[in-house]
C-alpha cells in the first residue's frame, strides 16, 4: 500500500490547511502552523513583524505583495503563531519546472533572506522551532517537491538567525556591509579615509571640468521611473559588454521594480542617480536602487555610463554621496549586497557568510537537492580558483559574443 504522505494534490485541488496543534514545550502555549494563499488576509500580522529591524527588506509585505502582482507563481504563506501571536512567517512562490520548488518570494533579486520572525522568537527551544519548522515545510509537500532558503545569514547583525538550525551550504558569495557612525568622518575613520577622500575629491574635479554634477535623490514618481528605465538601459549595456545574460530584461522583472516605485508605503525602494550640468545637462551617469527597512539599507542594485565620464569613477562618486547623506538620517547599516567585488570590500568593514537551505519534500525532491548541492559545491569550487573562475568568465564572453555575431 501507498504511503499516504507522498501522494500529491494537483495544485488545481488545493485548500487551505487546517491549523496544526504542536507538542508544548516545557510551559509554552500551543503552537500552530498554517498555510495561506491570500496575504492580506495576514496583512496586519505581516506588517506587524515587519517592525523587526532584524528581518529583511525582501519578506516585507511591500515586496512580497508587489512581486505577486507582477508573477504569476503561485503563493503559499506558512506561518506560525503561540496562541493569537504570530512567530514567523514564511512567504513562497511556487516554480514550475524540472521540478516543483518552493523558492522565498522574490529570490532572484534578493540579497538577504532572514525570514520573518517575531523579535522574541529567539527564547523558543531550537528542537521545538526545529519541530515547527519542519512541519510547516511538510505542509508544502502538497504544492513542491523541494524547497530552497537562498542566501540566508547564519548570523545577522550579530543575532543567530532562526533559520540556521536548518542544515544548509555554504552559499557561493557572501555578502558585504558599513556601518555607519555618526557622521561621514566617523564612519570613513573605519575605512582609509585619506584614500576615500581623494578618490572622491579626483572624481569631483573630473566632473567640475565638464560643468559640475547633482547628486539627486527621486522624489516624485516619475522621477523615480524615468532614473529606473536609464538603470535598464545601462545595465543592458553592461552586461553586453561583459557577454553575460541581462537578468533584468523579461517583462514581470521590468513591471516589478516599477510597481515597486508606485509602493509609498513606508518608503521602501527609492533610486538615487549623479545627473551631469555643463556639456551633458541632464545626462545621468550613475544610478542605484535602495532598500530601506528601518536603519538598514540595502544597495539592491547599481549601473553607471561607460561613454560618458567613466574616468570620473562615477558609481564610487554616488556611493560616497549616499552613504554621506544615510548617515544624517538615521541610518546604521549600509549593505552592498551580494557578491565579492573589489569595490565592496575597499567599502566595507563586515564580510557576512550566507547559506542555502535545501529541504526535500518528495522523492523528486532528494533527486533535486543532490543536484543542486552538487552545482553549488562546484561553483564554490569553481569561485575559489582565480585562474579557472577568469578562464570560464572569458569563455561565455566569447560564447555569448560568437552567438550575438550569428543572430
Amino acid at each position: 500500500m501507498a504511503n499516504p504522505d507522498l501522494i500529491l494534490a494537483p495544485l488545481d485541488d488545493a485548500r487551505p490547511c487546517e491549523p496544526h496543534q504542536a507538542i508544548a514545550s516545557g510551559d509554552m502555549a500551543r503552537i500552530r502552523v498554517s498555510l495561506h494563499f491570500d496575504p492580506c488576509e495576514i496583512e496586519a500580522e505581516w506588517r506587524a513583524l515587519d517592525e523587526n529591524d532584524l528581518n529583511s527588506p525582501h519578506q516585507s509585505f511591500d515586496w512580497c505583495e508587489v512581486w505577486r502582482k507582477t508573477h504569476q507563481h503561485r503563493i503559499v504563506v506558512v506561518r506560525c503563531a503561540l496562541g493569537h501571536k504570530p512567530l514567523f512567517i514564511l512567504p513562497f512562490a511556487i516554480e514550475r519546472g524540472l521540478f516543483r520548488t518552493a523558492r522565498l518570494i522574490g529570490s532572484d533579486h534578493s540579497n538577504l533572506n532572514t525570514g520573518l520572525f517575531a523579535a522574541d522568537a529567539g527564547p523558543i527551544p531550537h528542537a521545538e522551532l526545529i519541530r515547527v519548522l519542519g512541519d510547516g515545510m511538510r505542509q508544502l509537500r502538497r504544492f513542491a517537491d523541494i524547497v530552497r532558503l537562498e542566501r540566508t545569514p547564519a548570523k545577522w547583525r550579530g543575532v543567530s538567525n532562526p533559520l540556521s538550525i536548518l542544515p544548509g551550504v555554504t552559499h557561493p558569495n557572501a555578502s558585504f556591509q558599513l556601518p555607519l557612525l555618526n557622521g561621514m568622518e566617523a564612519t570613513l575613520t573605519q575605512l582609509n579615509a585619506k584614500r576615500r577622500r581623494k578618490k572622491m575629491r579626483t572624481s569631483e574635479r573630473r566632473l567640475a571640468e565638464m560643468g559640475g554634477y547633482d547628486y539627486i535623490t527621486a522624489r516624485e514618481p516619475s522621477q523615480a521611473h524615468a532614473l529606473l528605465e536609464t538603470f535598464f538601459r545601462q545595465k543592458a549595456a553592461r552586461f553586453a559588454a561583459l557577454g553575460l545574460p541581462d537578468v533584468f530584461s523579461d517583462a514581470a522583472t521590468r513591471a516589478f521594480f516599477h510597481a515597486l516605485v508606485d509602493c509609498q508605503t513606508g518608503g521602501l525602494f527609492e533610486l538615487d542617480a549623479i545627473r551631469l550640468k555643463g556639456k551633458h545637462p541632464g545626462k545621468i551617469i550613475a544610478v542605484s536602487g535602495l532598500l530601506r527597512k528601518g536603519d538598514h539599507v540595502i544597495c539592491q542594485f547599481g549601473s553607471i555610463d561607460d561613454e560618458v565620464a567613466a574616468d570620473s569613477s562615477p558609481g564610487e562618486l554616488l556611493f560616497y554621496r549616499t552613504i554621506e547623506r544615510l548617515c544624517g538620517e538615521g541610518v546604521k547599516l549600509f549593505d552592498f549586497g551580494i557578491g565579492d567585488q573589489r569595490y565592496k570590500r575597499s567599502w566595507c568593514t563586515i564580510r557576512t557568510p550566507l547559506r542555502d537551505i535545501v529541504l526535500p519534500l518528495t522523492p523528486r525532491g532528494f533527486l533535486a537537492a543532490g543536484l543542486y548541492r552538487a552545482l553549488a559545491c562546484a561553483k564554490r569550487a569553481v569561485k575559489a580558483n582565480e585562474r579557472v573562475y577568469a578562464l570560464l568568465q572569458r569563455q561565455r564572453r566569447w560564447w555569448q559574443q560568437g552567438s550575438g555575431a550569428e543572430n
